[in-house]
């Protein structure tokens, strides 16, 4: 009789049970869509990480190329690079001094926008000298 007891126990306790089997697979089903959305975040970062190189690089790219001050002027210039849109909005430098009126030179913005074919923009604006405009 014993050793009916401990066969009829060793089977009953034998496996596991279907809300045992659910329950693992919920927590595997978590812990791979913890992951997933690890590796989605990472891929767009490194995404907007390599979209922002590129924006900057074409700016200073732009900017270098920009014409030296005695031929920057006040207006636009726009163009394409590499896939990518760009546009220079050259302006004088708000709050320029009267004491500057002497000099044949006075302070210029050059903002540059650039931008990707998915939308993402890269603005900077630097100061650069120009001839003061005539008149």
């Amino acid at each position: 009789m014993c050793r009916l007891t401990s066969c009829k126990h060793a089977r009953d306790s034998a496996g596991f049970t279907l809300i045992e089997v659910v329950v693992t697979l919920a927590v595997i089903a978590a812990i791979l869509l913890s992951i997933g959305s690890l590796v989605s975040v990472d891929v767009r970062s490194t995404r907007a990480l390599d979209d922002h190189l590129v924006l900057v690089e074409t700016a200073r790219a732009i900017e270098t190329e920009l014409p030296d001050r005695n031929r920057l002027t006040v207006g636009t210039l726009s163009g394409e690079r590499n896939d990518q849109l760009w546009r220079v909005d050259v302006q004088l430098f708000p709050g320029v001094l009267d004491a500057q009126a002497s000099t044949p030179w006075v302070p210029l913005t050059a903002s540059i926008t650039v931008q990707t074919p998915r939308g993402t923009r890269f603005s900077i604006t630097t100061v650069r000298l120009g001839r003061r405009p005539s008149g």
